[in-house]
């Protein structure tokens, strides 16, 4: 039922269907948790599912395209009514857009016992729905500036086909899906990330009476995003190119100065924002880490894919959901304590993630850890921010 529906009845409208980022978040929330603790099992014990995907592949699959996915669609369904001043997107369209969603996480999960075309396809429709309605709104509004914005969706639909497409036993460069889905997820943060962490941080270091204020963006940013995006697309389609690893590690050292520019130094009082900062840094490490990991053998690419993995997408996820679950529910734009501990869990998760492809001898141990890390970040964000979720704002 849609808001206009339910008030020409004269009944309350559902409030997790009033808003994108309700039941987007709710699933960014408990699916990760769930996928990791099957992943962790399936590792210890040498399980498999009914699925097509071999483990890894799937646990990577629930990742870059079930995670992600629902949190860039709870952000993107949020913020385009923002952007274009038109209503948000509710009700059933929301409904048919989570069940898509869904849907495709029990198709890929039981995909043995279907069809591999239909598999596919249930599990496609999900993101280009997203591109086709973020589209749609987009267009209607006339709102240009952010017209690039459903690219990167499609190119994430197009990264999940290519991965259907090798597990069919098509000719394709070994793993070109998911690097293709990862390069995607980490350039849509680099520019998401670009366009929030300086504005939010300049906002709050005003109203606290300070002189220094992150830079506009310039030439340094440019530059670190260009690096950062030719490194990732170079890795993506070359990735034992040496040049690309050079670049890759330019593009880390960039980025660096790139965040550290932003102040967040000063931000630490307040970690709602200075997890964003946190975030970012895992972006520049994640690349410097590829781009060392393509040059030498001493640096696996594990660690540096879990940098950018665990680290940077795990981190800013949940620095961007608690902020906008805050914000849109009536609450302050600050942490609190349960929310502070959320963040330390998932960034030790990705730092121990990180530590054990160096240490052969611990890495089972090290992998438990960071499981039990990631599932306790994520069931605390459920656990906290699930009722405000389900429940009406407050004010």
């Amino acid at each position: 039922m849609t808001t206009a529906s339910a008030e020409a009845t004269g009944a309350k409208p559902v409030p997790l269907w009033s808003l994108g980022f309700r039941p987007f978040f709710l699933a960014a929330g408990l699916w990760p948790a769930l996928a990791v603790a099957v992943w962790i099992v399936m590792f210890a014990t040498g399980e498999t599912l009914p699925s097509r995907f071999a483990p890894l592949d799937w646990h990577i699959h629930a990742m870059l395209f079930g995670f992600v996915p629902a949190a860039i669609a709870g952000f993107l369904l949020t913020a385009i009514p923002n952007w274009t001043g038109r209503p948000p997107v509710h009700g059933r369209a929301l409904a048919i857009l989570a069940g898509l969603w869904l849907a495709g996480r029990v198709v890929a999960f039981l995909s043995a016992l279907i069809p591999l075309w239909l598999a596919a396809l249930i599990d496609l429709s999900f993101l280009f729905a997203l591109a086709g309605v973020a589209a749609r709104e987009i267009i209607l509004a006339r709102n240009w500036r952010n017209a690039a914005i459903p690219l990167p969706v499609c190119v994430l639909g197009i990264a999940n086909l290519l991965m259907y497409l090798e597990l069919g036993g098509v000719a394709l460069p070994p793993g070109l899906g998911w690097r293709l889905g990862l390069a995607a997820i980490i350039i849509l943060i680099s520019m998401i990330g670009g366009r929030i962490i300086p504005n939010f941080t300049r906002n709050w270091l005003m109203r606290q009476r300070q002189s220094a204020l992150p830079p506009a963006p310039g030439l340094a940013d440019r530059a670190a995003l260009g690096t950062l995006h030719l490194g990732l697309i170079g890795w993506t389609f070359l990735p034992d190119m040496q040049v690309v690893g050079w670049l890759l590690l330019l593009a880390g050292a960039l980025n660096v100065l790139r965040v550290a520019r932003w102040r967040g130094i000063a931000t630490l009082g307040e970690p709602l924002l200075a997890i964003l900062h946190i975030g970012y840094f895992w972006v520049a490490a994640g690349a410097a880490l590829l781009g060392a990991a393509m040059l030498s053998y001493a640096v696996p690419q594990a660690a540096a894919i879990h940098a950018l993995t665990a680290g940077a997408i795990g981190t800013m996820i949940l620095a961007v959901m608690t902020r906008v679950a805050r914000g849109h529910t009536g609450r302050p734009l600050a942490a609190d304590r349960t929310t502070v501990w959320i963040y330390a869990l998932v960034s030790l998760s990705a730092l121990v993630r990180v530590i054990a492809a160096f240490s052969a001898a611990w890495m089972m141990p090290l992998l438990e850890a960071s499981a039990i890390l990631w599932i306790a970040a994520f069931l605390l964000f459920t656990t906290i921010y699930g009722p405000y979720l389900l429940q009406p704002r407050t004010s």
